[in-house]
């Protein structure tokens, strides 16, 4: 096998992949299409999972100045319930983050080129660019929510139909200090959101919401906030005299929720997939950068060690693909509004199940020992 590879796209599994392939003396390239650090679409919430390949890789969060998080407060129309998660969580800006890990990739010896765009991949394994067409011995597709033409993910059975957005604000100092230590997940109908700190006292509001309900409000952002306020006045109260950061809000579509790859037999792939383009679990979870570094390392060991592409995919469906279709289960659940407000009700007077609600949805450190032990 070639010892050299082509990594598109420069998130958290593209780098986390770039740094291990470095580190084993493989000649690695890395194309991200941002010239610059920029914000993406992230709850930007890093579980214990998460951090601890952070770690492994390489990463201080506290130079990033991440933020602590250790309780859970779920948030309806009509009622609220906190609980701690069972680990310190961290909360840091993708900005921050990915930039953090190209930094690694570098100084590990990867070729990171800023500012190439891949647009296709053919079925030959030639990757069309912006600027340029290229045969890779090892493509690894790391190109998280958003598919490249020629090999997108299926989107039959998965929840794919909300809209995505996602904007940073400056909370009044008492709504600030109410956020503080706590991710909140706030559900209304034909959707949910997730609010917390992250570094320079900016609150992340992250969420999706029913493609009707933006059309209803004439695709308006400002008018949006205000009808989920009025509906949640829990999330009113925590932007009330709350002040935007950007310009305008980021915003995706068709994110293939509770896709999990699986690869037909005896047909060979001309690309490994990492992160979201793997598998995508739920956004509520807050565990998606988690999977996407699990996913690198996955593909990194099978790559390295000569097992190949079935034995990563089979490896990553027994650690993923439970949790995976567990909280696609509960995302489809939670738009029935008497669904939430009973567990709502249930877990206001026993709020120590959502800790378990928590590992319901988790790679589980099982699967991480595992991994780690490799």
């Amino acid at each position: 096998m070639s010892r050299d590879a082509l990594i598109v796209g420069g998130g958290p599994a593209g780098a986390a992949a770039a740094i291990w392939l470095a580190r084993a003396g493989w000649p690695v390239t890395l194309w991200e299409k941002e010239r610059h650090p920029a914000h993406k679409i992230c709850g930007e919430f890093l579980s214990w999972e998460a951090q601890t390949w952070l770690a492994r890789l390489g990463l201080d969060l506290e130079a990033l100045g991440a933020v602590s998080i250790e309780k859970l407060r779920l948030v309806t129309a009509t009622r609220s319930a906190v609980s701690g998660l069972g680990f310190v969580a961290r909360s840091v800006t993708r900005r921050a983050l990915d930039a953090a890990l190209l930094e690694i990739a570098m100084q590990a010896g990867a070729d990171v080129q800023r500012g190439i765009s891949a647009r296709e991949v053919k079925p030959d394994g030639a990757v069309v660019a912006s600027t340029t067409l290229v045969r890779p011995a090892n493509l690894l597709l790391a190109t998280g929510k958003h598919d490249l033409r020629g090999i997108g993910r299926p989107g039959e059975g998965t929840l794919n139909g909300q809209l995505g957005f996602k904007a940073y604000f400056r909370l009044t100092p008492a709504e600030r200090s109410a956020l503080s230590g706590h991710v909140e997940l706030i559900l209304f109908q034909g959707g949910y959101a997730g609010l917390q700190m992250v570094e320079r006292d900016a609150a992340n509001l992250c969420f999706l919401v029913s493609p009707e309900r933006w059309k209803r409000l004439g695709g308006d952002f400002t008018a949006l906030l205000a009808d989920l306020s009025a509906e949640v006045p829990h999330l009113g109260q925590r932007l009330a005299g709350a002040v935007p950061l950007l310009d305008r809000p980021l915003a995706i579509s068709g994110v293939p929720y509770g896709f999990l790859h699986r690869p037909v037999k005896g047909v060979a792939e001309p690309g490994w997939r990492l992160g979201d383009q793997a598998a995508v679990i739920p956004s509520f979870t807050g565990d998606g950068m988690s999977l996407a570094l699990h996913s690198a390392r996955l593909a990194t060991e099978a790559l390295l060690t000569g097992a190949g592409q079935g034995a990563y995919y089979r490896r990553l469906a027994k650690d993923a693909g439970g949790a995976v279709r567990r909280a696609a289960w509960l995302q489809r659940r939670s738009d029935d509004g008497l669904w939430r407000d009973r567990v709502a009700a249930v877990l206001a007077l026993a709020p120590g199940l959502m800790r378990v609600g928590v590992g319901f949805t988790r790679l589980g450190r099982g699967a991480v020992g595992r991994a780690l032990a490799v």
